[in-house]
């Protein structure tokens, strides 16, 4: 399966990597690499959980990616 994860700079310092599919799957890393890393694991956790637990897994589905462009005056 393959899942949209969303990296974010940490407040104080780090990664923070999420996956909206999985509700409340989130992890942290020192670098990109290892936030990457960590979610990963932290996904394929979940997903087994569910399975014992004999829930669904969530797919993802029809999600768009736009950039937009701000402009903010005072």
């Amino acid at each position: 399966m393959k899942y949209t994860v969303i990296i974010e700079k940490g407040r104080e310092s780090g990664f923070i990597a999420k996956v909206p599919a999985l509700k409340g799957c989130i992890s942290q890393g020192k670098t990109r690499v290892e936030a990457m890393k960590n979610v990963q694991e932290a996904a394929e956790a979940y997903i087994e959980s569910l399975l014992e637990e004999g829930y669904v897994v969530p797919i993802e589905v029809g999600r768009d990616y736009l950039q937009i462009e701000v402009k903010a005056t005072k």
